[in-house]
């Protein structure tokens, strides 16, 4: 089976008598590395211990193009599995987009090599004589996590980059050429499975789990979006508000003294957990800011940190400076774009109760009011939402706890 993965339905229904397919190694984007994400988990995908479910059409191709994440199922012994999502960077139709884009960076044809494109280019030239990742190496990239960044937050990068086999060291002394591009592009195009890595859900980050990457395909946690929640009873909807609210007050406030802001909120970007927690499931939009450290500016003016990676991600937009990112920023965005669908009107709730909901969250989602106005708004809307949490043993992350604390 080298070289082809194996496909299967679900794997509770597979018996004998289904098929077994196969498809090539382009379906993972194996043929476009090392312009990828990684190949850590790939023996798990050709050993048929990560399966796609069986909606895949019968030519086994990934569809729709415009679709970047698809369910799965994923096992350690062949007989306990548990769903995960396989995703991309971009989606596909973006993925080739920006392909053709880095062979007409070199005047190439309508196809290239598109990683002797990235090596030539004098970025990645500078990244291969550097064993330290420093600011000037990730400058004019478009990420809104590397728009400010500071020499600790690229350390961490370095460490916690588990992509290659000695993780640790803040040196890239271990990195290979193509570790080292690998990063790069990973980076440059969707830094989300880097935001995984470096804040891992086993320490406290609200993030899904990183299983690892294969090609252009990353594999982590499966949740359930949270807009499936809007409508639910009253307390389900309390209790996502408040874990929604508290998360968001974790990122700006934390023990590594790492600023963590929304630059944007969609529906798809927090999903639950089968026992009711609230993961952040997409971070591609999460900028960092190094309280510790103080702000590293980059400076777009200069066209000598503007090139082909700076559009990767079709992104070649500019992120707002870090000065302008205000204290309140990630509150006010979960105010306006995602509470007022999350706690809607309910029959069974009170009046009264529903008022000061509605009155709380158009205040804190009001960006006119100063920063101290809308924290103060939103700590009083988990205040009110504190109360009408259920405790019950479904929610087993919480339970019994809740059940002998007075203050849940």
């Amino acid at each position: 089976m080298r070289g082809t993965v194996a496909l299967s339905p679900t794997p509770a229904s597979q018996t004998q008598h289904k098929p077994v397919y196969s498809f090539g190694r382009s379906i993972l984007g194996l043929d476009k590395c090392n312009a990828c994400i990684g190949t850590s988990i790939c023996k798990k995908f050709f050993k048929e211990e990560i399966r796609f479910h069986n909606w895949l059409s019968p030519r086994l191709k990934l569809h729709p193009s415009f679709k970047k994440s698809y369910p799965g199922n994923y096992t350690d012994d062949s007989e306990n599995w548990r769903p995960v999502v396989v995703s991309r960077l971009l989606t596909k139709y973006k993925h080739d987009v920006s392909d053709t884009n880095i062979c007409a960076s070199e005047a190439k044809g309508a196809t290239c090599s598109i990683e002797n494109v990235l090596r030539s280019t004098k970025r990645f030239q500078k990244w291969t004589s550097s064993n330290l990742l420093t600011p000037d190496l990730v400058q004019g990239l478009s990420s809104p996590m590397l728009r400010c960044p500071s020499q600790r937050l690229l350390d961490r990068i370095v460490r916690r980059y588990a992509e290659v086999l000695d993780a640790g060291s803040m040196l890239m002394k271990h990195f290979t050429d193509r570790d080292k591009l690998r990063l790069l592009y990973t980076l440059a195009v969707n830094p989300h499975p880097i935001m995984l890595q470096i804040f891992p859900g086993t320490e406290g980050w609200p993030f899904v789990r990183y299983y690892g990457s294969c090609g252009r395909m990353m594999v982590s946690t499966s949740t359930k979006p949270i807009r499936q929640s809007y409508g639910s009873s009253s307390e389900t909807t309390a209790d996502l508000a408040y874990q929604l609210l508290h998360v968001t007050q974790s990122l700006r406030t934390n023990g590594l003294n790492f600023l963590l802001y929304y630059t944007r909120v969609t529906d798809d970007m927090f999903g639950t957990f089968e026992d009711g927690r609230l993961f952040i499931t997409d971070a591609s939009t999460i900028g960092v800011i190094d309280k510790q450290e103080g702000l590293h500016q980059t400076d777009d003016r200069l066209q000598d940190y503007r090139d082909v990676f700076s559009c990767l991600s079709l992104n070649c937009k500019s992120s707002l400076p870090c000065q302008t990112v205000r204290e309140s920023q990630s509150l006010l965005l979960i105010c306006r774009d995602i509470l007022p669908k999350l706690l809607q009107p309910s029959q069974n709730q009170n009046k009264n109760l529903q008022n000061e909901m509605d009155r709380l969250i158009s205040l804190c989602g009001n960006s006119t009011l100063s920063d101290s106005s809308i924290i103060n708004a939103a700590n009083a809307l988990m205040n009110l939402l504190q109360p009408l949490r259920p405790c019950s043993q479904h929610f087993t992350y919480r339970y019994p706890e809740c059940k002998y604390n007075n203050a849940f």
